[in-house]
């Protein structure tokens, strides 16, 4: 079954505005970034897929006590890295990304799936949006405090 190129890109914060960013385990290079992850079916809503995707790689629950997801109202649209293409159908070249942040209390603990993930670090936005290997990742994160 091949990936349904519309996804969400969640970037999981603080009240202070720390970043939680995770480290791909499939990727060669030192390559960090938020929550990501396409929709499972054309009917499932973004807000859905991005709560699925934060509890499938982070283990955090957006519905907890304390976290609060937000639809940005902001999107992507971008090529499918080369490496990753044959995850689509034939001739899918391009994604649509829908931005969510999800506000979490600090101290909010952390159980990645290292199958996806093997590390992660939460730092300030600044420094998480330097660090972010996808520019869409990065400028996310410079739009963090618009929507605090």
């Amino acid at each position: 079954m091949y990936k349904i190129p519309e996804s969400v890109l969640v970037v999981i914060h603080t009240p202070d505005l720390q970043v939680l960013l995770i480290r791909r385990a499939d990727a060669a290079e030192d390559f960090w970034q938020s929550v990501t992850g396409s929709k499972d079916s054309l009917a499932e809503d973004f807000a859905a897929t991005a709560a699925r995707e934060v509890r499938e790689e982070t283990g955090i629950d957006a519905a907890a006590p304390g976290c609060v997801l937000r639809d940005w109202g902001l999107e992507n649209v971008y090529a499918i890295y080369p490496q990753w293409r044959h995850r689509y159908a034939s001739g899918v070249y391009l994604n649509t990304e829908r931005v969510f942040g999800l506000c979490v209390p600090p101290g909010t603990p952390v159980a990645l799936n290292p199958r996806e993930h093997t590390s992660y670090a939460w730092m300030g936005w600044r420094e998480a949006a330097d660090r972010c290997f996808s520019p869409s990742n990065a400028e996310a994160i410079l739009w963090l405090p618009r929507f605090v």
